[in-house]
């Protein structure tokens, strides 16, 4: 089987520079506007952590991969990673036939733990991505630009924080992946948007360089 990483995923408004910070602006990209026009389309909370995938043959979990690196199931420096996949598999998260997963790693090691987790736990995109972190607000409000930004401002909230750690539930989350039903993806952060206060790595980036 070939291992594949996890594809670029562009943002559905195009983004400029403005006073040094890489920002959406009101015009849609061409190429996504599906996001907008496409009825099928699910918003999904986009977590916080950092994007691992995992290979079934013949039912089993045989290989673990953080991007496009195979993480050993006995590894000293990233034994969190493992640790977290089998979380999720005694969640009962990883019901899958054979292929290659995705899905996003978080936890106390993983970019802050801003989910407060005491254990590293696997969120596969597949399964409990789409059955608990679907907005299903998505499609009841106008879909310009400034009702989006309105929204995602002051009254997008994280569902995972909401179903995990209640005393969170207010917690913004750091965004939202749009999926097509065959499959395409695009990605819009709150550090897209040009009223976001605070540290943010994507910010500054040259135009053109997207990442998940």
């Amino acid at each position: 089987m070939e291992i594949r990483d996890m594809p670029k995923i562009k943002s559905p408004f195009i983004r400029e520079m403005v006073d040094g910070f890489y920002v959406v602006t009101d015009k849609i990209d061409e190429d996504y506007k599906w996001v907008f026009e496409n009825e099928e389309v699910m918003a999904i909370e986009k977590l916080d952590g950092t994007n691992v995938s995992i290979v079934v043959e013949e039912g089993v979990i045989k290989y673990i991969y953080n991007r496009t690196t195979r993480i050993p199931f006995f590894c000293k420096g990233k034994s969190f990673i493992v640790q977290g996949v089998l979380e999720s598999f005694a969640r009962g998260y990883c019901n899958f036939t054979d292929g290659q997963y995705f899905g996003e790693l978080i936890g106390p090691k993983v970019q802050g733990n801003p989910y407060k987790l005491e254990k590293h736990l696997w969120i596969p995109f597949a399964t409990y991505g789409k059955d608990h972190l679907r907005y299903k607000a998505w499609g009841n409000y106008p879909k310009d630009f400034k009702t989006i930004s309105d929204w995602y401002k002051d009254d997008l909230f994280s569902l995972f924080a909401r179903r995990h750690n209640p005393e969170h539930e207010k917690m913004f989350p750091e965004g939202i992946v749009f999926t097509h039903p065959d499959g395409k993806m695009a990605k819009l952060r709150r550090d897209m948007f040009p009223w976001f206060q605070g540290d943010s790595f994507h910010r500054g980036k040259a135009k053109g360089k997207e990442d998940f």
